[in-house]
């Protein structure tokens, strides 16, 4: 409580059913002009973006669609999309997606005010002038990067994720619309929504986390909790979708000012490797480094296994409640149908370079124990081998 702290997040959050209605009067009260609206193929021919323009349309905000953006976006997808934000003189971006569309928004706002090449921005804090105007719109319960500071992009020749920390990069407006959510594949919300619960899980134990991260965070492990496995039976049942909407929304605010984790250093490599989706990386990972992390912190991982729905009076001590959070996440992941990562791309083979990588991660330093090279290795391969959480060392 005595340490100052700079709390980002969006100056307007436009959050629940039915809210991305109200982005054109937001759009007319800022004054912008023609927006470069940022997406992916299959939202743009799903109908999800028409639900987007057929607003712009109603109040006249003009604007053009840029949809080549890559599961893992590119420094290409980057570089195509800031050609087109220029040629078509747009002043401000929308995104409409998960996370992928929202980095690449974030990246293409960033270059626009600040010029160069987007492998210049990586790192913390890179940037000097404020991105283009964004209006980040979310149509997943995933990664919340409609309301953080972090994106990141892949750089091909590398094969690795660039990690960039830039509060110059934080969207103007952030929407977060449970509606656009609705029939989203069963796959593709399990894996945003653990997604979601290793950023609110994250957020909670990191290094830099305080009483405001830690009230949020605490919050949406409670909700994802209660309605993960709901929104993944009936893609249809708002209630639940909202429940995670909300999960996600208040997860990324929490993880934006706290800081995450080894999750993420470690699930990044994995994206860059072998292109994986970061939600189901994340997956993949997150109970084996809870169990790493959890004697760093273990009345935290205790509160953990409670928000998630766990009786924890029949523990014995802090310890073998905070390894009731480690089953149950554990439990969870299968039951919404998460694979282990040796059915993954992952070749042990490529695992001293991985965690090598993963050692350099801007989210590394947040992690709430020290943590060596030695040490991700061993996570990745207990992983791989799908020890089980009983039986870890």
């Amino acid at each position: 409580m005595l340490t100052p702290r700079r709390i980002y997040w969006p100056a307007i959050n436009l959050v629940g059913p039915g809210s991305v209605k109200f982005i054109g009067e937001e759009i007319k009260k800022l004054g912008l002009g023609k927006a470069l609206l940022v997406t992916d193929k299959v939202l743009n021919q799903n109908g999800v973006v028409k639900q987007i323009t057929d607003v712009l349309e109603k109040d006249s905000i003009a604007f053009t669609i840029f949809e080549d953006v890559k599961p893992n976006p590119t420094t290409t997808n980057v570089h195509d999309g800031l050609a087109m934000f220029q040629q078509e003189n747009c002043d401000f971006i929308i995104t409409v997606g998960g996370g992928s569309p929202q980095d690449t928004g974030s990246a293409i706002g960033i270059l626009a005010t600040n010029g160069g090449n987007i492998s210049d921005y990586e790192g913390v804090g890179k940037s000097k002038n404020k991105s283009a105007p964004i209006v980040a719109i979310s149509t997943t319960a995933g990664t919340a990067a409609e309301v953080t500071i972090n994106y990141v992009i892949t750089n091909e020749k590398r094969k690795l994720k660039m990690i960039m920390v830039d509060p110059n990069a934080l969207p103007t407006i952030a929407v977060n619309d449970p509606e656009l959510m609705l029939k989203k594949p069963k796959g593709l919300t399990a894996a945003t929504g653990l997604d979601a619960l290793t950023h609110a899980i994250e957020g909670y134990t990191a290094k830099g986390a305080f009483e405001l991260s830690d009230a949020i965070a605490y919050k949406s492990i409670e909700l994802i909790g209660k309605y993960l496995v709901k929104a993944v039976e009936n893609g249809l049942d708002l209630e639940a979708r909202s429940g995670m909407g909300w999960g996600s929304f208040i997860a990324g605010l929490s993880y934006s000012n706290a800081g995450l984790g080894i999750v993420h250093s470690m699930a990044h490599q994995l994206g860059g490797e072998y292109d994986l989706p970061h939600g189901v990386a994340n997956a993949m990972l997150l109970p084996y480094v809870m169990e790493f992390n959890m004697d760093a912190c273990p009345q935290k991982f205790a509160d953990i296994a409670g928000a998630l729905g766990v009786d924890t009076s029949t523990a014995a001590t802090v310890k073998d409640a905070a390894m009731m959070a480690v089953e149950k996440v554990r439990k969870l992941s299968k039951e919404v149908g998460i694979p282990p990562l040796r059915d993954s791309a992952f070749r042990p083979e490529d695992v001293e370079k991985l965690a090598e990588q993963a050692m350099n991660d801007a989210c590394t330093g947040a992690n709430p124990k020290p943590v060596t090279k030695e040490d991700l290795i061993t996570i990745y391969m207990k992983a791989y081998n799908d020890v089980p959480t009983e039986i870890l060392s």
